[in-house]
This record gives C-alpha cells, structure tokens and sequence, in this order.
C-alpha cells in the first residue's frame, strides 16, 4: 500500500487539467526556447525553408485548433453525459480519467497556446531570422503532432462513451483492483481474523464520507513509535460518520498528537474510489444491470453480459496464504467471498427476478463460479443460489420455466418445483 502523498500524487495525475496544463507549458517553452537556439544556427538557412511563412502558419494553427479544442471538449462532456444515462454516474470517472481523451486535449490546447504566443512573440519581433527557423521547425512539429492526435481522436470516437466501452472499463477497474487486493489481501499487514478482546485507545473519525486511502507506513510507523499493535476496523470503500471507530491500538493510553497522525493516515471522501476498492467496481457494474433490468430500460441483455463480466472478474478469485507481510505492527481485516458475491449478484438476483433467461444465466454463473473457485467462495455462490431460488415463488413463472433454472442452480436446496397449477392453464 502507497503512502498517503504518493497516493495524492497519483489521483491528482489521473485528472484532466493536469495533462493539459503540462502541454500548454511545454507549448509555451518550445516557442521561447526558439530565441535560445536562435543563435546556434546561420542566417541564410532561413531563405532555404522558407520561415517568412511562419506567421501564417501560426495563424491557420491558432485559429482551427481554438474550434477543434472547443468542438473535442464537447463530444468528451456528451460522452460522460450518455455514460452516466445509459449506463451509471458512477461510471463516468473512468471515462474522464481516460488517457486518450486526455492527451487529445491537452495536445490541441497545448498547439493552440504554441501558436498563440508564436504570433505574439513575431509581432513583437522577439525572433531574428535564425529564430524563426526554429520556430517554423517546431511549427513543423506541432502540426504532425496535432496530425497523429485527430487520427487517433476519430478511431477513439468510434467507442468512446458507448454502453461496451463503458462496461469495458468498470470491468477493467474491477478486475485490477481485485487482482491487487488478492495479491496483497491484507495490505501488507497481518490479517486480523479475531478482534482481539481489551485492544486500548479507539481512534474515531471526525467526518462522514467513504474511507479511500490507507496510509500503511503511517501506521507502522506510529505503532512502532507507541510499541503497540494498530488495528484497522475498515477497509477503504467503507461509509463512516463521525464518531465510528477506525483504528484500535493495543495500548493503555495514546496522546493527542498520536491521535491525529492515526487518524490523517485514513484519507475519508465524498466518493468511492475504483483503484482500491475492490467491491466498488463490482458495485457499479451490478447497479448498471439493475439499470438495464429496470422497466423503463427493459434491458435483460446488458444484464446478461454483466453477469458474464462478474464470472470473468471472479473467477480469479484465490487465497494467498503467503502474502509478504511489511507491516508488523498492524492487523487489518480480509475481504470476504460472501461480501464480493452479494455485490455482484443480489441486486440482479433481485431486479430480473421475473426474467426466466436472466434467472438461468444467473445459476449457471454461480455453478462456474462453484466447480472453478476456492471452498470459500464456492460456499458464497451456493448461498446465492439458493437466495435466489426462494425468490422465484413470487413470480409466475411456468413449470418449463421453474425447471430450467433449478436444473441450472448449483444447488438442491429449496422448495419443490411447484405443480403447474395457476401457471399453465389446463386443458379443457
């Protein structure tokens, strides 16, 4: 686990002001940076590439790409607005920390701040002749630049923001977080299966929000400074309010200034964070079926897919009984089976309760998920199953219907398929 600045420094990177504002100052380098090589290159080559042009180049480069940026920012702000109706808000973060949108952006506002203060710099003759060689030669550049960007831009539109891609990248964010998590299942810590009775000092928090972010070196550090045992009570995706318990520590008394360090190591949000909550990804993909399952989307292939998609991510699913532990003096809390499979599969368990084909998809999912997984989780997917059974009495499904999904479910359990009395009419 990252510290808490490492982990600042990552979210601030995934943001789309920084990547432009990094290309409009590496713009407005180059274009001073002509008059420092200026004198390193001789006059006459001036006349041979023909850098009188420049000015104009300048003008062409400055006045379309002030329209492409405009026209680009808004496809990328109707692509989140399509993601966030067809699919879920939740899913739009994705879509904004991608990186091609981003570096077609800050590419597009970064030559039009070129030529910008190029114009500028000509019309207030700060280049000689040699200058605007260098100039024209980053012009040159520039355009190629701006060139590579709009291909990639149009191949990039083709996908961009539609329900596939969307779905693309929750499974994807789901997937690594997952991964990460099961590589590392207990943040390089020791696992805290039993909390242990009379641990000392509570450290409560003070705001209400998700918990996004353990500082793990923090902790360490702090418990080694305190010679004591530091216990997490919840990991990061869990909601807290003030005065809810974040941290035991296994000692008599902890001062006021330890205190504080304990509880700055716990970074609470207004939002869940995809990167190191592993159950938020299967979350959003869960409430983008629910969505789909709904009547007014009427939907049950998007559900299906989804359903698919929660096989693939959880089908990874496996313990680590080594798992390196960095962090001695801390205990925190696994992630559960039980827990992964209720957010992936209850709401739609739920939601397409009435759909025959969304019921047997869903028992043929927790019967992969059965034979493949570890015992815990295939103890998880048998509860699952048979939740969702004792759902179908409420639907009028007909016998065909109620066999199908019984046959699919990988468990026994459950009442008796009923007769089909009230389901199909009788005969005469």
């Amino acid at each position: 686990m990252i510290s808490r600045f490492a982990w600042y420094l990552g979210e601030t990177l995934k943001l789309l002001w920084v990547r432009v504002v990094a290309f409009a100052i590496l713009a407005v380098v180059s274009a001073l940076l002509a008059r420092v090589m200026a004198p390193y290159l001789p006059e006459d080559l001036a006349l041979q590439t023909g850098s009188e042009a420049v000015s104009q180049l300048l003008g062409i480069l400055t006045s379309s790409m002030l329209a492409v940026t405009t026209f680009s920012l808004s496809i990328a702000v109707s692509a989140f607005a399509a993601a966030a109706q067809s699919a879920t808000p939740r899913a739009t973060v994705l879509l904004q920390q991608d990186r091609t949108t981003q570096n077609v952006l800050a590419t597009f506002l970064g030559a039009f701040l070129f030529g910008l203060v190029g114009l500028i710099a000509l019309h207030a003759e700060f280049y000689n002749s040699s200058g605007k060689v260098v100039v024209f030669l980053f012009t040159i550049v520039v355009i190629g630049l701006v060139v590579l960007a709009l291909i990639g831009w149009i191949g990039h539109l083709m996908q961009f923001g539609r329900m596939g891609d969307t779905l693309d990248r929750v499974e994807q964010a789901a997937a690594d977080a997952l991964g990460k998590r099961l590589e590392d299942p207990f943040l390089g810590a020791r696992a805290l299966l039993d909390a242990p009775d009379g641990a000392g000092a509570t450290v409560l928090a003070n705001d209400a929000g998700y918990i996004q972010h353990v500082d793990m070196n923090a902790l360490q550090d702090c418990a080694e400074s305190l010679e004591a045992t530091v216990i997490l009570r919840h990991l990061p995706g869990v909601f807290v309010a003030p005065g809810t318990p974040l941290l035991s520590v296994t000692a008599g008394s902890v001062d006021d200034d330890a205190t504080e360090v304990l509880r700055q190591a716990i970074k609470i949000g207004a939002n869940r964070s995809f990167s190191e909550d592993p159950r938020f990804g299967l979350i959003v993909l869960t409430e983008i079926a629910s969505r789909a399952l709904s009547p007014a989307v009427n939907d049950p292939g998007t559900a299906i897919d989804i359903i698919g998609r929660h096989v693939r991510i959880l089908s990874r699913w496996h313990a680590r009984e080594d798992a390196e532990v960095r962090f001695d003096r801390v205990l925190v809390p696994p992630i559960t089976p039980q827990d992964a499979i209720e957010d992936a599969f209850r709401p739609i368990a739920r939601d397409g309760a009435a759909l025959s084909e969304v019921q047997i998809r869903l028992q043929k999912a927790l019967a992969v998920l059965c034979v493949g997984g570890p015992d815990p989780l295939a103890s998880a997917c048998m509860s699952m199953s048979r939740e969702a059974l004792e759902r179908l009495d409420a639907e009028s499904f007909v016998r065909a219907e109620h066999v199908a999904i019984r046959s699919a479910a990988p468990c026994v359990q459950g009442p008796p398929v009923p007769d089909a009395v009230g389901l199909i009419p009788s005969a005469g």
